[in-house]
């Protein structure tokens, strides 16, 4: 059976380029000192709407200002968004998806392929964000984690391992939907807690049926699993790291762990859009947005893990941050275009044999 994806991704620092402001090219009109000049070029970006103040700020604002360009946000979920895209609703240049949804677009053929030499900052990233899609699109600019959050007062021993779900939990986890970002991981998660080197799907359904009766809530919002977590109805189970503060913050002995059997890469890509007419500026913010000076901001903001290898963190800004090659080199990626062919297959069988 078809390997669904490859474990302890090897990282190759790459040495540094110029500094983003120098990469950074002004794709506007410019007077004879250099100053952006003109009526600004308008680029639509299509994003989440999580941490606005902080984008509008922090990576809109500055960018707008060097390359005399008005940026207008359009804000919706992954599947939202990424239906306009095909509807031709709207006119996004720039747009931020998920892999799972960013992969969906590309066999569609509605991004642009990218010309790397107008992103000079991919050299600046770790391997594994550089081209999670195909070298042709868009990077990932954040890499985060899925591993397993729990509170020790209500399990037994200590959680290290995916297998633990089976094992240390007393009809008191939380699992992700099916049809959740994380939804495809959990399905590979039980194939290897069932012992699996190479991911095998009945097996990995067999696996998910024991665990059922387990399982409190299959969760669709991470929202959901924090105010369980945080009123005892959970002991935890599998989150994206980047929510643990908010799961500390109530428990404050909580712990998250990256299973020996390795975490998962939560992966958030920007492209371009088919057809924009911002080509070349929408490159420009794409290679913005992986510079040190916006990946250091967002990830001391704790708004995204960082992906560029310059960016140094204190051990403090490090907390629930997924930073560092040692980190990023254990991660397990998972094969998108795979899930893709299997996702509707996966589901109806979820919801045939085990609920949800």
């Amino acid at each position: 059976m078809k390997k669904m994806m490859t474990a302890g991704l090897a990282l190759a620092l790459t040495s540094m380029l110029a500094a983003c402001g120098s990469n950074n090219a002004s794709t506007g009109n410019t007077d004879n000192n250099g100053a952006a000049s003109g009526a600004p070029a308008e680029l639509v970006i299509s994003t989440w709407g999580f941490s606005e103040d902080f984008f509008k700020e922090s990576v809109y604002a500055p960018f707008e200002k060097e390359h005399n360009v008005k940026i207008v946000v359009e804000i919706g979920n992954n599947a939202e968004r990424l239906n306009k895209i095909r509807q031709g609703s709207s006119d996004v240049d720039v747009v931020y998806l998920s892999d799972y949804y960013a992969q969906q677009a590309i066999d569609e053929g509605l991004f642009e392929t990218i010309d790397s030499s107008k992103i000079p900052n991919l050299e600046n990233i770790y391997d594994i964000a550089k081209a999670p899609l195909g070298a042709e699109y868009g990077p990932a600019y954040t890499v985060g984690r899925l591993g397993i959050a729990y509170n020790p007062a209500l399990v037994e021993g200590d959680v290290t391992a995916w297998s633990d779900l089976w094992s240390k939990f007393d009809k008191n986890l939380a699992m992700p939907a099916i049809t959740a970002t994380a939804g495809p991981m959990i399905v590979d998660a039980a194939s290897l807690a069932a012992g699996n080197a190479d991911f095998n799907e009945d097996t990995a359904f067999t696996k998910l049926k024991e665990l059922d009766s387990n399982v409190v809530k299959y969760y669709s919002q991470t929202s959901e699993y924090v105010n369980m977590f945080g009123q005892e109805e959970i002991a935890g189970g599998p989150i994206m790291e980047m929510y643990f503060k908010d799961l500390q913050a109530a428990v404050p002995d909580a712990k998250f762990v990256a299973p020996s059997e390795g975490a998962y890469a939560v992966m958030n890509t920007v492209n371009v859009v088919k057809g924009s007419d911002n080509k070349e500026l929408a490159e420009a913010f794409i290679n913005w947005q992986l510079s040190e000076e916006v990946q250091a901001a967002s990830a001391k903001a704790k708004v995204d893990s960082p992906v560029n290898v310059n960016v140094t963190l204190t051990p403090e800004e490090a907390v629930g941050v997924t930073y560092g090659a040692d980190v990023i080199g254990k991660l397990r990626k998972l094969d998108m275009s795979f899930v893709n062919e299997h996702i509707t297959e996966w589901t109806d069988r979820f919801n045939r044999e085990i609920g949800g």
